[in-house]
């Protein structure tokens, strides 16, 4: 498995798939061509279907036009091989003969491919020897060391710097959305419904304050993030909401040092880790089951460290927050990352934490294991139909008529 900091990548929304990993594309092709006439760029399958939504072109424009005019072409019919996020970047002269092409797959949390089994240039250093859940599991039973420790040893001394820049960026993001009010972009003129939920939920008794709070940082974030805020993905941009609830409301409620969150959060880097090594966190190739639920998994590990949990009681909380969103999938209303994206964050959330409690009241003992959900949870991604999977051809997206729902404000 790669280091924690292909997991956590720092930087603006709506997507890690379709807007950062883009933007990266073109700024690597823009820096091997100066002085061309014309870019040509061709997006194809789910970048094609929902790439006006998440501002795929807005990323790559802004990257190739103070260099040359640029063109884009649609292709959402059309999928490559290697994966749905398929894009072909093309230099030409001023007569139109092609000076340089280059084929590269944006595929999941900023990630890029060239669809080689060796990674191309994209090809960094395994840092992990072990990569499935059950061995790190048994590695922690057998030296008396928790998940974090694991990543202490694998990682160089940078990471920890590095997981502190994650936990700020993840702490500001909260401090925004649950302060800034107004519409988010789009067609869809939805309100910011962070605020309102931060100071509805004051008022209630304990017990309700709790969710209404988990709720509020969940949507602060993902209403940051449709906005093209700066977030962490975690696993992903659309499920970037989840993580950080989690850890701001149990760092506010129970004073947690930063040292604490840190290690929970090298935890629940290490679960997203697993799941992209061994099956995939990209919506465009397993649905949103690889967002927002690892992004559920991650925060159950999380929370169920901070709270004490055993090694097996974190894996089964892991478990159990990937194991029900099996089959979900990704069908994002005019290709925006804000229905239904920015709601089930805030659901995942609070599952989240039921999954920390649940795993806590129990002694580990489980018969799914986290390695069975992933690879479940890959098929099943695999299985479902392309339609279904940020294409936004499909599901909740299909037919939405956005023209007779703007004047009231679709709920998030």
């Amino acid at each position: 498995m790669k280091s924690l900091k292909e997991i956590y990548r720092i930087g603006k929304g709506p997507s890690s798939s379709h807007t950062m990993g883009p933007q990266k594309a073109a700024q690597i092709f823009a820096s091997r061509n100066n002085g061309v006439s014309l870019f040509v760029v061709t997006l194809y399958g789910s970048l094609a279907a929902t790439g006006r939504g998440h501002m795929t072109d807005v990323a790559i424009r802004d990257v190739l036009e103070p260099l040359a005019p640029v063109d884009i072409l649609w292709e959402p019919s059309v999928f490559l091989p290697y994966h749905p996020n398929g894009m072909k970047f093309e230099a030409r002269d001023a007569e139109g003969h092609t000076l340089d092409e280059w084929t590269v797959y944006s595929i999941g949390g900023g990630a890029l491919s060239e669809g080689t089994a060796q990674g191309g240039i994209f090809d960094t250093p395994e840092v992990y020897g072990m990569n499935t859940m059950t061995e790190i599991m048994e590695w922690c039973n057998s030296t008396g060391r928790s998940y974090w420790e694991y990543v202490d040893m694998c990682e160089d001394s940078s990471i920890w710097d590095y997981l502190q820049q994650v936990w700020e960026t993840m702490q500001a993001a909260v401090e925004r959305g649950i302060n800034n009010e107004g519409r988010l972009p789009g067609p869809l003129n939805l309100m910011r419904k962070a605020p309102i939920y931060y100071v509805k939920a004051s008022g209630y008794k304990q017990s309700l304050q709790t969710r209404g709070l988990v709720y509020s940082y969940a949507l602060a974030v993902s209403e940051e993030n449709a906005s093209g805020g700066t977030i962490v993905t975690a696993p992903t941009c659309g499920a970037c909401g989840v993580l950080p609830a989690v850890l701001y409301h149990v760092y506010k409620g129970h004073a947690f040092s930063d040292r604490r969150i840190l290690h929970a959060i090298a935890t629940a880097g290490l679960i997203g880790n697993i799941v992209k090594h061994n099956a995939s966190i990209s919506g465009a190739d397993v649905g949103c089951q690889g967002e927002v639920g690892v992004a559920c998994a991650m925060a159950s590990a999380a929370a169920c460290q901070l709270f004490g949990g055993s090694p097996s009681q974190i894996e089964y909380a892991a478990e159990m927050g990937l194991e029900h969103h099996l089959g979900m999938t990704c069908d994002p209303v005019c290709g925006l990352v804000q229905i239904p994206c920015i709601e089930r964050n805030a659901f995942a959330a609070t599952r989240a934490l039921d999954a920390n409690l649940y795993a806590s009241f129990s002694d580990g003992t489980h018969r799914v294991s986290f390695d069975k959900v992933i690879n479940v949870m890959k098929q099943t991604g695999h299985d479902i139909p392309s339609l279904y999977k940020e294409t936004s051809e499909g599901g909740l997206a299909k037919d939405f008529d956005t023209d007779s729902r703007l004047g009231g404000g679709m709920p998030v």
